[in-house]
C-alpha cells in the first residue's frame, strides 16, 4: 500500500506553522484597526538630544530615519537603548543621530512589508519572527504597499492593548 502523503525523510526539515494565540480577538482585523500614530521621523544629522524630546513628547518607544534628501528610510532608533548608550557615555545628547542609530541593511535583506491593511494575525506572526529565521521583533514600520511613505509604526505593545480591549 503505498502512502497517500509522503513520510519526512532524515535529510527533510519541518517546520511548524505558526498559529496566532490572539486569533480569536483579531476577528478580521487588521494594522488599521489599531490606529496607530503618524510616523515621527528624523534625519541622521538630527541631534540626539531632538530624538529624545521627541520621543518623550509623544511617548514613542522607536522613531524612524529618513534620508534629508530623498526621504528613503534608512533605519530607526530605539529609545531604551538610547538611553542606554547615553548612560554609558557612548553618545551625547549633541552628537548627531547617525552614531545611534540601527541602520536597515539594503543588499541581500528580504524585508515583509507591513501596511494598514496588514491583518493583524501576520504582524503578530512578524513579531513572533515567523518571516525573519525565527528572530523576534518589537516593532514594525508601517509603510505603503509600494515601501515608499512610512506611515506610522506598530509595536508589539500596541497589539497586546488591541487583544485587552476587544472582548473574546
Amino acid at each position: 500500500m503505498t502512502d497517500i502523503m509522503p513520510q519526512p525523510s532524515s535529510t527533510t526539515t519541518t517546520t511548524e506553522p505558526f498559529v496566532s494565540k490572539w486569533a480569536s480577538r483579531y476577528r478580521g482585523a487588521t494594522v488599521e484597526d489599531l490606529d496607530p500614530p503618524p510616523a515621527l521621523s528624523l534625519t541622521p544629522s538630527d541631534p540626539i538630544s531632538l530624538a529624545l524630546l521627541s520621543a518623550f513628547e509623544r511617548d514613542y518607544t522607536h522613531l524612524t530615519i529618513v534620508s534629508s534628501s530623498n526621504r528613503a528610510l534608512l533605519g530607526y532608533i530605539s529609545i531604551p537603548h538610547l538611553q542606554s548608550l547615553l548612560e554609558s557615555g557612548k553618545v551625547k545628547p549633541e552628537d548627531e543621530i547617525r552614531s545611534a542609530m540601527i541602520r536597515f541593511q539594503r543588499k541581500g535583506a528580504r524585508y515583509t512589508v507591513i501596511t494598514m491593511n496588514t491583518p493583524l494575525e501576520e504582524l503578530e506572526g512578524f513579531f513572533e519572527g515567523r518571516d525573519n529565521g525565527g528572530e523576534k521583533q518589537d516593532f514594525a514600520v508601517i509603510t505603503d504597499s509600494g515601501r515608499r511613505f512610512v506611515l506610522g509604526v506598530a509595536t508589539r505593545g500596541d497589539l497586546e492593548e488591541f487583544v485587552k480591549r476587544r472582548p473574546a
